[in-house]
């Protein structure tokens, strides 16, 4: 599949970027580049639709000395979500599901849930639904979150491992007590894995194969999939082998081999280019290139806030944000420690990688790295860097 039109550029100028402090952005990274705080970086900011910045910098692979390209290949782990998200909205919009319908209508496997409590494991009191999972308010967890009896019942039956098929993570999820009841809590889990595999049994194709008809092919989006061919290989990114702030460095998949399971909540690799021409159609409201993926209204439904007064378990969102259908979303200006405007949705990865979409300003940005240590700390930096250089 080839594109159908590149993504256009623009002089920062043009589109109500203040030049010195659009290239701040590259000189603040290449900084922490040459301090050997990350490898390397892609970093790509648009407004009004056009490309004010794209740019390399550091290397692709340290070990290696191989200097960053703005085609490298990154793990880009939980950016996954908003594509799988997307995938089911589309499966809504074609009237295939509900979002009230309980997750056991389409896997029965859920059909018996229960709760863990320190009195031991109870019934759920009500059924999750699809928007449950949409909006990580279904009771599941994720095993690295902590050291609860069911993250590390999760971690026994090593949840993720990527051998395993959709089907079978899912058989074996439900087998696990939930964490919370659902409806009752935001924590951030693997839900996004559960609707990679509701994905399978709606559409009767495997994950990649239906983000490959429905979406990845029709944005253009060619180097984005669960994994990485022979011929492309060459342009996969690598972290440091050490941490460079003195911790343990995490273990990063192996994008050359081809998993049995499609992970919808972390298994994709994609490029800067492919993932803004994502970012590009849902600034559009949902279209790209002539290529219609979902209405306008239903991205603005995914982009509302879904929690309202549900309580937020962890510090994984921040002060001000909510969360809708796949998006972390802000519902206030201030509370938060990083700049953005009400309405601004966004998510990152676990392996270093970030991008937001602000909807008033016209502005999308993303900031592609494998440090995965170092996370919190650039995801914090680019949205301080791309406000600073809005006029």
């Amino acid at each position: 599949m080839t594109r159908t039109a590149a993504l256009p550029g623009a002089d920062p100028a043009e589109i109500g970027l203040l030049p010195d402090r659009t290239q701040q952005v590259t000189r603040v990274l290449q900084d922490c580049v040459d301090r050997q705080h990350i490898p390397g970086a892609v970093v790509l900011i648009a407004r009004q639709g056009r490309i004010g910045l794209f740019e390399a910098i550091g290397q692709q692979d340290p070990a290696a000395g191989t200097p960053m390209r703005t085609d490298s290949i990154f793990r880009i782990y939980s950016m996954t979500k908003p594509l799988v998200s997307l995938a089911v909205m589309m499966l809504a919009e074609r009237g295939r599901l509900l979002l009230s319908d309980p997750v056991e209508r389409w896997l029965p496997e859920y059909s018996r849930q229960q709760v863990w409590t320190p009195q031991g494991p109870q019934p759920v009191r009500q059924s999750a639904t699809v928007q449950d999972l949409l909006r990580h308010t279904a009771g599941l967890t994720y095993e690295f979150l902590g050291d609860a009896p069911v993250q590390r019942q999760y971690d026994a039956a090593d949840i993720g491992a990527r051998h395993r098929s959709n089907a079978d993570f899912s058989r074996t999820l439900a087998t696990i007590a939930l964490m919370f009841q659902p409806g009752s809590v935001w924590s951030y889990s693997r839900a996004t894995d559960v609707l990679g595999r509701l994905v399978e049994v709606i559409s009767g194709q495997t994950l990649g194969q239906f983000l490959q008809s429905e979406i990845l092919g029709p944005l253009g989006m060619v180097d984005t999939g669960f994994a990485v061919p022979p011929a492309q290989q060459h342009r996969i990114v690598e972290p440091f082998d050490h941490d460079p702030d003195g911790g343990v460095p995490m273990p990063m998949f192996n994008p050359r081999e081809v998993p049995a399971m499609e992970s919808g909540g972390g298994g994709l690799m994609s490029t800067a280019l492919d993932y803004a021409r994502f970012l590009q159609c849902l600034r559009n409201g949902g279209e790209l290139g002539g290529h219609r993926l979902i209405s306008r209204h239903t991205l603005a439904f995914m982009t509302a806030d879904h929690l309202g007064h549900i309580p937020i378990d962890g510090t994984l969102l921040p002060p001000g944000h909510g969360f809708g259908l796949g998006f972390a979303v802000r519902r206030a200006l201030g509370e938060s420690p990083v700049p953005g405007s009400v309405g601004t949705y966004h998510w990152s990865g676990i392996g270093g990688t970030s991008f937001f979409v602000d909807p008033q300003q016209d502005l999308y940005a993303l900031l592609l790295t494998q440090a995965p240590n170092q996370r919190h700390h650039y995801r914090q930096l680019l949205r301080h860097l791309v406000y600073a250089a809005l006029e």
